[in-house]
């Protein structure tokens, strides 16, 4: 599942979320997130440039993949 949201609202949804990756790279931000209230993944993306965002739910054993190609992921939804 693939929603849109502005970054802000990402991290204000749960203030239990954790960082546990990021990356950046040409205006785009990436982040693995791991929420401690439902013990679930997610990716986070946001593209400075366009101001467009989205994330991405990372089921536990594909969290790296979906880290690493959250566009395909996203697609895929």
């Amino acid at each position: 599942m693939v929603a849109r949201v502005d970054p802000w609202e990402i991290y204000g949804m749960d203030f239990t979320l954790t960082e546990l990756d990021h990356r950046s790279a040409d205006g785009i931000e990436v982040s693995l997130l791991w929420s401690r209230m439902t013990n679930k993944l997610m990716v986070a993306v946001a593209d400075s440039r366009s101001g467009e965002s989205f994330e991405v739910q990372a089921p536990a054993e594909k969290a790296l993949d979906v880290f690493q190609h959250p566009f395909a992921y996203a697609a895929a939804a």
